[in-house]
């Protein structure tokens, strides 16, 4: 190679904007090697030194380790490899960084302890067996003694969070206040009675085989109300509560007749009240990726408060 084509250190770092020392470390390491010296033993560059030193550089800023790099630009190892293995290491890294994120972003939204956040950790961290585990344990409790029930199976599956292999940080915080949610006994109570009662009303053969649950019946009927402004102590009022009081009875196989049903409903609608019954079904939308659900609390609100005004 012409001598003139050589260029010394100085003029590689100026050419690359690197220091001397930047560079003198890379040639050392075998990651940059001069063509050639001069008699007094001064390094000297060939035009491809340039295209290297930016390679090593950019490799270096994607947090490759040197040894890597020089087995990349000795071609010991194909930069295809390298690049996709590191890529594969990053998304680990992404993962447990986001992990790290909801973790803080849970404790911080509460006045927490340091053993709330040893729970809320630990929640995060479990594998997706574990995961599995403590719903399949907790949706065995709610329902238990109704797995022969028809609409059972349905409901599981309805009732069922599943965290995608990779979550937001908003899906993890919602998965660790549903495994909250889980392993809380009162809650997993209230919802076993809730979902039994459900069980006990569905009559075998209503409207089409399928008769709306008491959620949906209330749902459908009062919402429009809500929405009108009418007032639970109203006569129009009276006439929504008839309705639903009316449609009660059918599920019950007790025909037109109100007079024992309404009592039974008004039961029925303050057992379902618990505000945790609502957080649940939003905690399982953000964690599936489902829209937001309707809250049901201002429906049963106002329907309560219109039976027990009659």
């Amino acid at each position: 190679m012409n001598d003139d084509t050589l260029c010394s250190i100085g003029e590689l770092a100026r050419r690359t904007g690197l220091t001397v020392k930047t560079i003198r470390f890379y040639s050392d390491r075998g990651l940059v090697e001069p063509t050639d010296r001069t008699p007094a033993g001064y390094r000297r560059y060939g035009t491809e030194a340039v295209a290297r030193v930016e390679l090593v550089r950019t490799l270096r800023d994607l947090g490759l380790d040197l040894d890597t790099i020089r087995k990349v630009v000795t071609r010991e190892v194909s930069l295809a490899e390298v690049t996709a293995a590191h890529a594969e290491a990053l998304d680990v890294q992404i993962r447990a960084l986001r992990l790290r994120r909801a973790v803080l972003t849970a404790v911080s939204g509460r006045n927490s302890t340091p053993a709330d956040l040893e729970l809320v950790h630990r929640l995060a961290k479990l594998s997706g067996t574990q995961r599995r585990r403590l719903v399949d344990d907790f949706l065995a409790a709610v329902f238990d003694g109704l797995h022969g029930h028809p609409a059972f199976a349905g409901v599981m599956r309805s009732m069922t969070p599943e965290l995608p292999r990779d979550p937001s940080p908003e899906q993890i915080v919602a998965w660790v206040e549903l495994a909250e949610l889980f392993r809380d006994p009162d809650f997993c109570s209230s919802m076993h009675g809730m979902a039994h009662d459900m069980a006990a009303d569905r009559a075998p053969d209503g409207p089409s085989g399928l008769p709306r649950i008491l959620a949906e019946a209330v749902r459908a009927r009062v919402t429009p109300a809500l929405a009108a402004g009418v007032a639970p102590a109203s006569p129009e009022a009276g006439r929504v509560v008839d309705d639903l009081a009316a449609h009660y009875a059918r599920i019950l196989g007790e025909g037109s007749d109100t007079s024992a049903s309404r009592p039974r409903l008004l039961s029925r609608l303050e057992s379902m009240k618990d505000p945790r019954r609502d957080r649940y079904l939003e905690l399982l939308a953000v964690v599936n990726g489902w829209p937001p659900p309707d809250r049901l609390a201002p429906a049963l609100d106002w329907v309560v408060a219109a039976l027990r005004a009659r």
